[in-house]
């Protein structure tokens, strides 16, 4: 995580959560993943955290 976001979290502060792309994938499966996620994820599940796609 970058230095930046992790002093953020440590100040009590919070992020929705960071879905980093894949370039190897097309904008379509991208979106096709983000999907999954938002259809399986419970709320506040990706808070504070950053994930590279795929999971």
């Amino acid at each position: 995580m970058p230095v930046h976001l992790t002093e953020h979290i440590e100040e009590n502060r919070h992020i929705p959560g960071i879905f980093m792309l894949n370039s190897k994938m097309s904008i379509g499966q991208n979106i096709d993943e983000l999907i999954l996620i938002y259809q399986g994820s419970f709320d506040h599940e990706y808070q504070d955290k950053i994930e590279h796609l795929p999971l």
